[in-house]
């Protein structure tokens, strides 16, 4: 599907299945709330789903690797070769999402969709728009046309995991840079100061993070993104990765398949995703709020709010896949449980 047809695709949850769902809560032997976020999203599963049991057995959690050209100016401690290097180990099933994923039963699928270096592991899929961005402080990071690419890819690739059975998508990433292409776009969406949305990533020094926040501000002063065109702002300093991310927010939209958001950058993408088609934050769930300083802001621009405050800040998709396994958790209660009739009790009713 194009990226005009998916946007055409995509449909407000089923109120009446969400309905159903909250009866179901209202019926089973618990207080009244009693699983809070958990249990407003299993409502919300169900009118994503339709059903008022909705299932989430099956799951992937879609990897997306890319290389950022603004590394050049000094914003990460490490080099760009270690994005090939973590896509390779994750092709061998072997980084921390792959590991997390495989106790929770998750399938994950890595795709490079633009690492500089060359992925050895044939487990990556390849969808390479072009080897890492430029840099986006001296010219766009990517043409127009990429970054339609690379979020179209993202919804084939949502469409494909539709195909296969799949109940429920988490977002993954992995790119040396990306927190600070995800810090550009959320500034760039959200006009909030660099300063605000610029945190230290893995682990930068106090250098470092003055040169990360000068250069999201040279490109932003360069490029001058306009906000209210989404693929604008992803072009000119986006990232490949986040582009797709986006893509993979609204063709999981655009296919009924709920979209478990992981940190940052997910969350800078999720963004761009609803700017784009509105309709498709209904489809959006959110792990947790990452320790990046963006994270928060984003959570509330997409008035989503997460299950989890943990300080976490891997990234792959590894809050996401935490997250699910609460999700297994409160399923397991609302589809087991007893209801107040069954156990011959009163229904607890709200007090004054």
């Amino acid at each position: 599907m194009t990226l005009q047809q998916t946007v055409a695709r995509i449909m407000p949850p089923d109120e009446t299945s969400m309905a159903a769902a909250r009866q179901r809560f209202a019926d089973i032997a618990m207080p009244i709330g009693a699983l809070g976020l958990l249990q407003e999203a299993v409502v919300r599963l169900a009118g994503m789903q339709r059903t008022a049991r909705p299932r989430i057995d099956r799951r992937a959690v879609v990897v997306f690797c890319a290389d950022n050209g603004v590394v050049r100016q000094g914003v990460t401690q490490c080099g760009q070769e270690i994005t090939a290097l973590v896509a390779d180990n994750m092709g061998r099933g072997r980084s921390a999402v792959c590991l997390m994923a495989k106790h929770i039963g998750a399938d994950v699928l890595p795709v490079d969709i633009g690492v500089a270096q060359p992925v050895k592991s044939g487990r990556v899929l390849d969808r390479r728009i072009r080897p890492g961005t430029a840099d986006m402080t001296q010219q766009p990071a990517m043409t127009r046309g990429e970054a339609v690419r690379a979020v179209e890819t993202g919804i084939e690739l949502a469409a494909h995991c539709a195909e296969q059975g799949y109940t429920l998508l988490c977002t993954g990433e992995m790119g040396i840079g990306n927190t600070t292409t995800s810090a550009a776009v959320t500034a760039a969406l959200t006009g909030a100061p660099v300063e605000l949305v610029t945190g230290r990533g893995a682990g930068l020094s106090t250098e470092g993070l003055q040169n990360k926040r000068a250069a999201i501000r040279a490109a932003l002063k360069l490029h001058r993104p306009d906000p209210a065109y989404p693929l604008d702002v992803l072009h000119k300093v986006g990232g490949l990765d986040i582009a797709a991310l986006a893509g993979l927010c609204l063709g999981g939209a655009a296919c009924g398949l709920p979209v478990m958001l992981d940190g940052v950058i997910a969350g800078a993408a999720a963004l761009a995703a609803v700017r784009l088609c509105p309709a498709a934050r209904g489809y959006l769930l959110a792990s947790h709020c990452s320790d990046e300083p963006a994270a928060r802001l984003l959570l509330d621009a997409l008035d989503l709010r997460p299950f989890i405050t943990a300080g976490m800040r891997l990234g792959e998709g590894t809050g996401a896949v935490a997250a699910v396994s609460l999700l297994d958790l409160t399923l397991a209660a609302y589809d087991g449980m007893l209801t107040f009739d069954e156990l011959g009790m009163e229904a607890y009713t709200e007090q004054a």
